[in-house]
């Protein structure tokens, strides 16, 4: 057998694999022998039936499943002893005129293209200069977090009128053309949220309302075309909201508002534990550092896109591009070219910062521990809890919950992603200048 690269530029190149008889007669006999044993045919006894009647009857088939076999290792096998760093995967050259007997004595010849990973430098330093944003929680933000923590532990009332933040308890009814109900229309009961709705023209008419009262409501406009957010109320799906044109009848139901709890001990200890926080001013303190440490967390994400767009931008190199769209449709059957144009420079840019990712971890030396993977996964699913209840799980269970979440393969493998990401941004963080700037929190959610 005989395996031979010709490089075509420095981005894609032909591997020829040449294959005669003797490279694959012995593993084919051998494979017709174990189907022999195994098969079971009528006329013969289990284990029993002769090879020569398997070679007559899936001896092509064998055959060429052992060439496929032979040719994946082999290829496979050259790319890993040369040390090869290839794009994608092989993909096999079709050559329409070469037609082969498979008949045991065929000599063969196949060609794979390659795409070869580029060749750059990696040359950070303390001259390359990014922002880094120090975010500033003021007054307004603070009153916000505050109101809210209190509504999540506050109770439901039933005011007689609406008022702005209330929730509306209400039958919706689809309207014909004319004003008047649609009999064998849309119809559902739900509850609106005035809060979401952010036109006010919208909004007004549904504020000062009582139980039975009703008013015409414009879905669509209320809640700004969110087919996810219609389908939802009215209990249809969303393809049918997204051609939605028509407006409804409301009728209120119920009045539901949600009242702030009282700032006091049960309050407090509902959130942080007994006895953790007794006063307001403790209180304030408290959340004030919450938010200041979700903004550094922000901050830091933001950081961590400028510098990839930064680095993107600065380690200039090409891929091979058109190998790669004829990869990605031969491994996605259902790829559209369209879609494939559409998406392509997305995969390219998440595929250069791959790159860009691997350099700077094998050439600093850069360890992936268990361990980090291990504590992020716990990480990510105490927030997950958080969500549902402020209460911190016991780090036990939180650990046993841990080790199940990352059993899974696709967790697992985003995991790692993360920290490997988390890694290379720790790491640049240290190698350029990061220019401090203090922001308040409204100006950074606009940058952000």
């Amino acid at each position: 057998m005989n395996i031979t690269q010709e490089k075509i530029d420095n981005l894609n190149s032909i591997v020829k694999v040449s294959i005669k008889p003797e490279d694959y007669r012995e593993r084919v006999e051998k494979a017709i022998k174990t189907q022999a044993k195994k098969a079971k045919i009528p006329g013969f006894r289990p284990g029993m039936v002769p090879p020569a009647h398997i070679k007559k009857m899936y001896g092509k088939s064998i055959l060429v499943d052992e060439i496929n076999t032979l040719l994946n290792d082999t290829v496979n096998n050259y790319i890993n002893e040369n040390k090869i760093e290839v794009l994608g995967q092989p993909l096999p050259k079709v050559d329409e005129e070469k037609e082969f007997n498979w008949d045991y004595n065929d000599e063969f010849e196949f060609n794979y293209e390659l795409g070869l990973a580029p060749e750059f430098a990696i040359d950070f330093s303390s001259k390359d200069k990014l922002t880094y944003y120090e975010v500033k929680i003021d007054a307004e933000t603070l009153a916000s977090r505050m109101t809210n923590l209190r509504k999540s532990y506050g109770k439901m009332t039933n005011p007689d009128v609406s008022a702005e933040n209330d929730v509306l308890y209400a039958e919706l009814k689809q309207l014909s053309t004319d004003g008047s109900v649609f009999e064998e229309g849309i119809a559902n009961t739900a509850s609106i949220r005035l809060d979401l709705i952010k036109d006010n023209k919208i909004k007004k008419p549904l504020i000062g309302l009582k139980k039975d009262e009703v008013v015409e409501f414009d879905i669509q406009k209320a809640f700004d075309n969110d087919v996810h957010q219609v389908s939802r109320l009215l209990n249809i799906s969303e393809e049918d909201a997204k051609d939605l044109k028509s407006k409804f009848q409301l009728t209120v139901k119920n009045v539901n508002r949600l009242e702030e709890a009282d700032l006091d001990q049960e309050f407090f200890d509902k959130i942080y534990g007994a006895d953790e926080v007794t006063t307001e001013e403790e209180f304030k303190v408290r959340v004030t550092k919450e938010l200041e440490d979700m903004m550094v967390q922000n901050a830091d994400q933001k950081l961590q896109n400028d510098i990839l767009k930064f680095a993107l931008e600065k380690v200039n190199f090409k891929l091979p591009d058109e190998f790669l769209k004829r990869w990605l449709k031969a491994t996605n059957q259902n790829l559209t070219q369209q879609e494939l144009e559409k998406g392509y420079d997305d995969f390219a840019r998440n595929l250069k910062w791959t790159l860009i990712e691997n350099k700077i971890i094998k050439e600093n030396n850069i360890e992936i521990k268990y361990e980090d993977i291990f504590q992020t996964a716990k990480k990510r699913l105490d927030a997950q809890f958080r969500m549902y209840s402020p209460q911190p799980i016991a780090e036990e269970q939180l650990a046993q919950y841990a080790v199940q979440f990352l059993q899974d393969k696709e967790n697992a493998n985003r995991i790692f992603e993360e920290v490997k990401a988390h890694k290379v941004f720790e790491y640049l963080k240290t190698v350029v200048t990061l220019d401090k700037k203090e922001i308040g929190y409204n100006k950074f959610i606009e940058l952000s």
